[in-house]
C-alpha cells in the first residue's frame, strides 16, 4: 500500500526527503493500510523537539469502535534526535516546509511510514512553468510515438 501526496511536488520543490514512522492507534494502522489516508493540506510541525504530523485525515475503520475517533488529529512522528535538530536548523536558515510526501507500509509486519520532504514554496509563476514544461514534453513524446 502506497499513498501519494500528489499536490505536494506541485505547490514545493523538494529539497530533500527522510522516512519516518508515526505513531497510530490498531484501528488507524488497519485504516492506514486499507489505504484510506489523505496527506493534501497537511504538514510537519516541530514542537519542543518533537516532530507531529498536522491535518492529515485517516478515515475511522470500519469494524471499529468511532465513537469519539477524531480522523484529522494531531499524530507524533518517530524520528531521531540528531535529524530533528538537523530538520530544525534547516528550516531557521531558509523559508521551508516539512511536507508528507507519501505513506507505505514496510514488510510483513506492514510497519507504516511517512516520507517526509523539506520544500521551498512556488510561486504561482514556477507552477506555471511547471505546467508549461509537461505540455510540451508530452506533445513531443505524442510526435515521436507517431513517426515510429
Amino acid at each position: 500500500m502506497r499513498v501519494e501526496n500528489r499536490k505536494a511536488r506541485y505547490d514545493y520543490e523538494i529539497k530533500d526527503k527522510f522516512e519516518a514512522g508515526i505513531v497510530l492507534s490498531g484501528a488507524e494502522v488497519k485504516s492506514a493500510k486499507q489505504g484510506k489516508i489523505r496527506l493534501e493540506g497537511s504538514y510537519v510541525k516541530i514542537i519542543n523537539g518533537e516532530a507531529f504530523l498536522v491535518n492529515a485525515e485517516i478515515a475511522a475503520y470500519f469494524y471499529a469502535d468511532n465513537r469519539e475517533y477524531e480522523s484529522k488529529r494531531t499524530r507524533k512522528l518517530l524520528l531521531k534526535k540528531k535529524e530533528i535538530v538537523a530538520l530544525s536548523t534547516k528550516m531557521k536558515g531558509d523559508v521551508l516546509t516539512l511536507v508528507p510526501m507519501s505513506c507505505y507500509t514496510i514488510g510483513r509486519r506492514g510497519i507504516v511510514k511517512i516520507e517526509v520532504g523539506v520544500g521551498k514554496g512556488k510561486k504561482k509563476w514556477d507552477k506555471r512553468e511547471a505546467i508549461k514544461k509537461k505540455d510540451r514534453d508530452r506533445d513531443i513524446e505524442r510526435e515521436l510515438r507517431g513517426k515510429y
